[in-house]
């Protein structure tokens, strides 16, 4: 039996500050209708729906126009959920990140490539997840179609990659700031300086608030973000990971608007708020 989990907070609060036009989320998910979309039986943890209406609300109350669709392991290598997520947010406002394994050739992609997918995500955290060590063979694969890499992993395994990672013949986008936590060693962590020197050799990163051990307003991750804006402002973008899927308890799911206003406090400066938000997804996501 999978571990339940709660679903998105109901109630959004507003940022204290106006994100620019084109802003975008380049991190979350959708779950069901279920009736349609059935979750993998090899799934780690059973989320609630969480709707495409649900999400648009959340996303407007915020302020942000944009979206990524991040293909969740609950559902495997059936990106089915996320492509039609895709389609029905307009092609012109999102893209999808599938997960696949090495049975889909250039062929298969290259179709989900026309239905809005510009990448692939491992995700070794969650399990129900590719193996890692079809990352190489993928990701020359990738390299073909213009397509990114993106990486879930612990800090240890992080280092453990860093030299297969810094060879990539395709972009790599680290998500969710290496996997580190704040309580655990943050920016003194072998795993989030591994993650800051790929950052400098030419790698991407997802910002995100919640590798917070204090919990809101998570100022205990501000040390980690501004590292990382640093290293490479010009290759930082920021997710929400909305609905938070896989969390213990209704009071950590977090809330948006408050992880947005954490974002302004990493990046204060308009020009980097434009850079993390809206210039550097359109680079690496192919928005215009």
């Amino acid at each position: 039996m999978t571990r339940p989990c709660p679903g998105p907070r109901a109630v959004t609060s507003k940022p204290g500050w106006h994100p620019p036009p084109g802003a975008t989320d380049c991190h979350m998910h959708i779950f069901g209708p279920y009736d349609r979309y059935p979750l993998s039986p090899g799934r780690g943890y059973t989320p609630p729906e969480a709707s495409i209406a649900m999400y648009r609300e959340m996303l407007s109350t915020i302020g942000l126009e944009r979206t990524v669709v991040v293909q969740p392991s609950v559902y495997g290598t059936d990106n089915e959920v996320s492509l039609a997520a895709v389609e029905a947010l307009g092609r012109d406002r999102a893209r999808a990140v599938v997960v696949v394994d090495e049975s889909f050739d250039l062929a298969a992609l290259r179709a989900m490539g026309e239905r809005g997918a510009c990448g692939v995500r491992f995700n070794a955290v969650s399990g129900n997840g590719t193996p890692l060590e079809q990352l190489e063979a993928l990701a020359e694969r990738l390299a073909t179609l213009g397509w990114h890499l993106q990486l879930y992993a612990h800090s240890a395994e992080l280092v453990a990659l860093e030299a297969v990672l810094a060879r990539l013949p395709c972009p790599l986008i680290i998500d969710h700031m290496g996997g580190v936590q704040a309580s655990e060693g943050g920016t003194a962590d072998p795993g989030f300086k591994a993650m800051i020197r790929l950052l400098e050799g030419g790698a991407w990163a997802k910002l995100c608030g919640y590798r917070s051990s204090a919990g809101a307003p998570y100022a205990d991750v501000d040390a980690m973000a501004r590292a990382m804006i640093a290293a490479a402002s010009e290759r930082c973008v920021w997710g929400t990971d909305w609905p938070h899927p896989s969390l213990a308890s209704p009071e950590a799911v977090p809330d948006d608007g408050v992880l947005l206003d954490a974002l302004g406090r990493w990046a204060p400066g308009e020009a980097q708020r434009r850079a993390i938000l809206v210039d550097n997804p359109a680079r690496v996501y192919g928005f215009r």
